[in-house]
């Protein structure tokens, strides 16, 4: 989905040493200047090795400011990650999963298997998704294979996996589309790379054998290709059912947005009520008119991620509605808007109120508050017990990582640069500093987005959005009724929302963020316009590097070309760009909304609403919503 829980608690500072049970040599951390307005610099400050530092993303200026100073017997660099102390996280198993984890008694892996076109399908399934045969079997493999991606973690999401550590992806030789989660051991940090060659050593814990990957002293392999490449995913589209489209049949007729700040403490609902009457008002109705409710994911209020869906607003305002929906498999999370336009196009709904409520930064402080010895101290849930699926032994506690794996495939299949996604976060922030309610206005330079500390490699602190409280809402209308309201109609072009690649994340798209290639395709198919058409691109941009992907994959530039597109930031400026990138700041910078945000700025824009950071001349704007899991695309114009 791309939204990171990424807070900060006042407590830890760049001074405070790490656990060390990760590496093989001790640290020393030199001082360090804070940035304004974030933490000090923990991470390329404290590297004696000055050779890696520009694989890691430094600057020749940064490389040679960071070289620690005093006696090389006191600075020691850590170096070999080997993930001694860490505490696994158990998964669960049952009758599917027992033969991967007990396999490695024997010292290799348990693959669920075709037998008619002898696919390797994991995880488990009951049928091919090959060719649909339902005669499997398991195949005993040796596990060898090629790193496909790779994060260097140094955050500490649960207190069990000390940072850093290293968490890769994994394709079988036996079977390329096959690609398993694990840790990358027994190697240099410098050492890492996509492309190394690895082989499995398994580490029994209780009664499981945890597959690890450490090189094997082989030449590199080259990178396989995705089962669908990036340029490839139109040949999956289905053609319109029909001349006739919805899209004709709907307007966006109103906007609301609630107070949006950090650590507001405010009870969730009541900024959802603060957003749906704006956006009410705006449209010029009345709560009696509003006949349909939508909001994503919906349902119980779990870690700050909603305030209880449509059952908890239904209950404080009594709309009584005719339709409603709410749910986290959709287009993204702003597929609730989607779907909205679905029921009026039906007939279901005449107008229907759109929301999404977060409170994340909120509900981390409290934890931390709260906390025990054993807690997340950034407010993520930590289970005590067994986890299910594949990944859960190995410390990916964030969306962060799965993208930072994506990214570095990126950046060795086509040259891309920490340099590049950091245009995305610099024109960000430039826009940011002309919306009055943005969290972070002040300048962001270079030297300043490459200084920053490391999350996940090659992710920094500014490529990751910002944690915030606040409630977004959108109207949706039928077309009949809204060129009678207050507010000029913004008109819907077309919608992308078909997946054409694997939902789980490991098996999923590597050269992008998963999820944003197939919807781009089929929008594509339903309209006339084309990329050159659009004047602004409210992109989804949880990281830098989901924006990267979605303006790959819409066209702006072609695939694998965003480094020469983004070079200098000119080609997606507010102003004299080839289009206005996210002109309120996005995520990045004016705070997470998860999406919904970005689609109350493309109708202020459209609206010519923009106040200081107005895009003059627009008249069409696309948004993006999600990926990872599933996403969607809304292609916007005027009347």
């Amino acid at each position: 989905m791309g939204s990171e829980h990424l807070d900060y608690p006042a407590s830890d500072t760049a001074g405070a040493p790490r656990h060390q049970g990760n590496f093989s040599v001790k640290t020393h951390y030199p001082s360090s200047p804070p940035l304004a307005g974030d933490r000090p610099l923990t991470r390329l400050d404290r590297q004696k090795d000055i050779n890696i530092l520009p694989q890691l993303g430094a600057s020749p200026k940064q490389c040679e400011t960071l070289r620690p100073d005093g006696d090389a017997d006191d600075v020691g660099m850590v170096q070999r990650l080997t993930m001694e102390n860490a505490q696994r996280a158990l998964p669960v198993v049952d009758d599917d999963s027992r033969p991967f984890w007990e396999s490695g008694r024997e010292g290799m892996l348990s693959i669920v298997s075709c037998r008619s076109c002898e696919a390797l399908l994991h995880p488990p399934v009951p049928v091919c998704r090959y060719c649909r045969s339902e005669n499997l079997g398991r195949r005993r493999v040796r596990g060898r294979g090629v790193v496909i991606g790779f994060a260097v973690n140094y955050q500490q999401w649960d207190p069990r996996f000390p940072p850093p550590y290293c968490v890769g992806l994994v394709a079988l030789d036996d079977d390329p589309r096959v690609r398993l989660t694990t840790n990358i051991v027994d190697v240099d940090i410098d050492e890492l790379r996509v492309g190394m060659r690895v082989e499995p050593r398994f580490e029994r814990c209780e009664d499981v054998w945890i597959p690890l990957y450490s090189p094997s002293g082989e030449a590199d392999s080259p990178i396989p290709d995705d089962a669908t490449p990036p340029s490839d995913h139109r040949r999956w589209v289905r053609p319109l059912v029909r001349a006739e489209r919805f899209e004709d049949k709907v307007a966006l007729t109103g906007i609301g947005m609630s107070q949006i700040g950090r650590r507001l403490m405010r009870a969730p609902l009541s900024m959802t009520v603060e957003a749906a009457k704006a956006a009410v008002a705006d449209a010029g109705l009345q709560f009696a008119d509003i006949d349909g409710l939508s909001t994503y994911p919906g349902g119980t209020p779990v870690g700050g991620f909603g305030e209880g869906g449509v059952s908890a607003l239904e209950d404080a305002l009594g709309i009584r509605p005719t339709w409603y929906n709410g749910g986290g498999e959709t287009f993204g999370p702003a597929g609730s808007v989607i779907a909205a336009m679905l029921a009026v196009a039906a007939g279901l709904a005449r107008h229907v109120l759109c929301f999404r409520t977060v409170w994340q930064a909120s509900y981390a402080a409290r934890v931390r508050a709260e906390a025990s010895g054993d807690a997340s101290p950034y407010g993520m849930p930590v289970s005590p017990g067994r986890v299910p699926g594949y990944s859960g032994p190995y410390g990916e506690g964030s969306a962060v990582i799965p993208l930072a794996m994506r990214a570095s495939n990126h950046f060795a299949r086509y040259g891309t640069t920490r340099q590049t996604l950091g245009w995305i976060a610099l024109t960000q922030r430039a826009n940011a500093a002309l919306n009055p309610n943005a969290i972070y206005r002040d300048p962001l330079t270079m030297d300043a987005y490459l200084s920053a500390r490391m999350i996940a490699s090659p992710l920094g602190l500014y490529d990751c959005d910002v944690p915030v409280d606040g409630s977004v809402a959108v109207i949706v209308s039928s077309i009949e009724t809204a060129r009678d309201l207050a507010c000029p109609p913004v008109l819907v072009e077309a919608v992308g929302t078909q997946i054409t690649e694997r939902i789980t994340w490991d098996q999923a798209t590597m050269t992008h963020e998963p999820h944003t290639l197939g919807p781009s395709a089929h929008m594509w198919t339903r309209t006339s316009l084309k990329a050159s058409d659009i004047d602004v691109a409210l992109l989804y941009d949880g990281f830098t590097f989901n924006c990267l992907s979605w303006l790959e994959a819409l066209g702006f530039c072609e695939i694998g070309g965003a480094r020469d597109f983004l070079e200098g930031g000119h080609n997606i400026a507010r102003e004299g760009g080839i289009v206005a990138l996210n002109p309120h700041g996005g995520q990045l910078s004016a705070g997470r909304t998860h999406g919904m945000g970005l689609v109350h700025e493309a109708v202020a824009q459209l609206r010519h609403e923009g106040g200081a950071r107005q895009v003059g001349h627009a008249r069409v704007a696309v948004v993006t919503s999600g990926g990872l899991t599933p996403g969607g695309v809304i292609l916007l114009r005027t009347d």
